[in-house]
């Protein structure tokens, strides 16, 4: 495995060694060791989650507030997908700023997004699957987040503007400036 920086603090692209052959491959996903020796973060993870999407769709940005904050370690099981993280945490020099990453199927690779960030991703392929490990469990409650389209952010999802398929939920978040994280 390897890790690598985001421009964000505590941010890491997770690089899996694949073994690869005429059968086909294997890779070691996660380990929880090796996580937090090459991050330094707290790889204990509590609950997974998959979703399913079509073409198009934009889940984000979301995240969990106070206590019930999660890290997530993510990645893409089928198709493609464009992900982003945005750093939320108000005393960051990372703060207010994104990182985007194509995670697929077929690179493996995966998006560490630590406790205090927005998370979302767009749908690049006909559909896709994409998972999601949290280090803390989901509570309603404390849903929070930020608007996919924010001008402060100026987020490119690497889809037209006509082809994005929100919630409703994600179509009334608020913006960065009105802080509800």
């Amino acid at each position: 495995m390897k890790v690598k920086s985001t421009p964000l603090q505590d941010c890491y692209i997770i690089e899996p060694t694949v073994f690869e052959d005429d059968r086909g491959y294997f890779f070691e996903k996660f380990n929880e060791k090796t996580f937090e020796e090459l991050t330094g973060q707290n790889g204990h993870f509590v609950q997974d989650n998959i979703s399913k999407s079509s073409y198009g769709v934009l889940r984000g940005l979301h995240l969990q507030k106070g206590e019930h904050a999660q890290a997530k370690l993510v990645s893409c099981l089928e198709g493609k997908v464009f992900d982003v993280a945005v750093d939320l945490r108000e005393n960051s020099p990372s703060f207010g700023k994104w990182f985007g990453i194509e995670l697929t199927a077929e690179n493996k690779l995966q998006l560490y997004v630590p406790r205090g960030f927005g998370h979302g991703f767009s749908v690049l392929s006909e559909t896709a699957v994409f998972s999601y490990k949290c280090d803390n469990f989901y509570h309603k409650a404390a849903e929070g987040g930020v608007l996919w389209n924010d001008p402060e952010l100026n987020i490119d999802w690497q889809l037209p503007m006509d082809d994005v398929i929100l919630s409703e939920k994600d179509k009334v978040l608020p913006s960065l400036s009105e802080k509800n994280f």
